[in-house]
């Protein structure tokens, strides 16, 4: 029986699923800070200290916890999870992909590489859609309290995760194997059969890293916020762009069926060249 292709669709998360940055739903404003307030404080943070701004950003979530004595546990980042606010379509996307993929005859592993909370993800509606969701942790204490950033996951570090997913080496932990060499022939999942969705220029490498290897990257747009995704098509560094409708009747569903079956025939013709390789240098 032949081998069902495996197809990795790996999205960001903030405005690229939900509507906004998933902090400025519930937890800035549970500090008493706008949402402009606090990017503002994180961002002087970054660049008086000369600090990475995700680590800023992390820091600044527990000092701000701290200064107003409400320390944040695990459980309340999953918590905050349940308040996050999508866009249309977006809770019944996975499954209408699963369906559209069983139909083709392709395997569909869904992916999550963003620079929010992994905790927060985990706890919204759609936490359990993932085969990994790779994002910014915290250590917790033996109280269970947030004391220190695990992991850290800044705009060009995402692209590590492209190479992860396509090498099957999914543990953050495991370095070696990820570096390891390992023949094109013998990897998970080929760059030719990965799709990055995301919504703007903070994922411009795994965009443009997953195109020029033969993948498909889409930017997804928010009503009457074209323009970024305008300039990353006119610098080539996606391959296309869909308003941020994940409804089956959206651009987008339409867009990732073509793709899909495109890349369903693509694996199919490289099939075809290894057995028909395979054949001739038996009776060459």
């Amino acid at each position: 029986m032949e081998t069902r292709p495996t197809i990795a669709i790996m999205y960001d998360f903030d405005k690229t699923l939900t509507t906004r940055d998933m902090q400025e739903y519930t937890f800035i404003p549970n500090l008493g800070l706008s949402a402009a307030e606090f990017w503002q404080k994180a961002n002087t943070l970054a660049r008086t200290q000369g600090m990475d701004s995700i680590l800023s950003y992390m820091k600044l979530m527990l000092d701000e916890s701290k200064r107003q004595a409400k320390p944040i546990r695990r459980s309340d980042f999953v918590a905050l999870g349940r308040e996050l606010e999508f866009f249309p379509g977006v809770l019944d996307w996975f499954s209408l992909v699963n369906n559209l993929g069983e139909e083709l005859g392709l395997v569909i592993e869904h992916y999550i590489i963003s620079s929010g909370l992994k905790e927060i993800i985990e706890g919204s509606a759609i936490g359990g859609a993932f085969h990994r969701i790779y994002a910014c942790e915290y250590l917790y204490d033996e109280n269970g309290v947030a004391v220190w950033p695990k992991l850290s996951v800044n705009y060009t570090a995402k692209t590590q995760f492209l190479f992860r997913i396509n090498k099957g080496v999914l543990d953050v932990h495991e370095d070696q194997a990820l570096n390891a060499y390992k023949a094109e022939t013998e990897r998970t999942v080929p760059f030719r059969n990965m799709i990055y969705i995301g919504d703007g220029l903070t994922d411009v490498p795994c965009m443009k890293l997953v195109k020029q290897n033969g993948g498909k990257s889409i930017a997804v747009y928010m009503q009457g916020k074209e323009e970024t995704a305008y300039r990353l098509m006119a610098e080539d560094r996606i391959n296309f762009y869909t308003p941020a409708d994940y409804t089956q009747a959206g651009a987008l569903f339409g867009l990732v069926r073509t793709i899909l079956e495109e890349m369903k025939a693509c694996n199919r013709l490289e099939t075809l060249s290894i057995e028909m390789k395979y054949k001739a240098s038996k009776t060459g």
